[in-house]
């Protein structure tokens, strides 16, 4: 079975781990294929298991987390990743070395990513990102752990290439699913040998 990569990106709190797991949901039930998920934020605590946060690292990292995507979908498996990767190089150069692979960008202003991440619990990623983020930029207070946030300290570089993207500052989340579920089916239908 051919593999595949697909890409969900956007801002911290746009709603992207939530699509992106409940694609992958979509596709288990849907598809007779081995389905991964690869998350940035639990991979990137496996690639470094003592973060400094640098931009350098960051780089290596979503180098690492693409390579793997990579492999594993040249192994025939479908590949779900869930990372913000704000810099259009880091989708780029997975786009450049593997086919087919989809970039779905789940667009929001960042003032409603900021309200949904102040409701997000403490997980995988720090609780009241853009909050320290700003506090930090104000003040010039330190937060071990919190690295450039996106949106605060660095932009999202959107890319005229992503082949679906989701406008999502008011859809409600099974709208919102039913979209990306939708765009999903019908461009595995084109790039896959096989139908859903």
């Amino acid at each position: 079975m051919r593999g595949w990569i697909i890409w969900f990106v956007g801002l911290p709190g746009s709603g992207k781990s939530t699509l992106a797991r409940a694609a992958v949901d979509f596709l288990q039930y849907k598809r007779n294929q081995d389905i991964v998920y690869l998350e940035m934020d639990v991979k990137r605590k496996e690639y470094f298991p003592n973060p400094s946060y640098t931009k350098e690292e960051r780089e290596l990292a979503y180098t690492m987390f693409g390579d793997e995507a990579i492999c594993l979908a040249k192994q025939g498996k479908g590949v779900v990743l869930d990372a913000a990767a704000y810099k259009r190089w880091f989708r780029e150069r997975v786009r450049q070395r593997f086919t087919p692979f989809a970039e779905i960008f789940i667009k929001c202003s960042l003032e409603t990513a900021m309200q949904r991440e102040s409701t997000r619990p403490q997980g995988q990623v720090m609780a009241g990102l853009y909050a320290k983020a700003l506090e930090r930029k104000k003040t010039g207070k330190q937060f071990p752990g919190l690295g450039e946030v996106i949106g605060v300290d660095v932009e999202f570089e959107e890319s005229p290439y992503a082949e679906f993207v989701l406008e999502n500052d008011k859809l409600d989340v099974e709208e919102a699913k039913k979209q990306v579920f939708d765009f999903i089916q019908k461009w595995l239908d084109q790039v896959c040998s096989d139908e859903i």
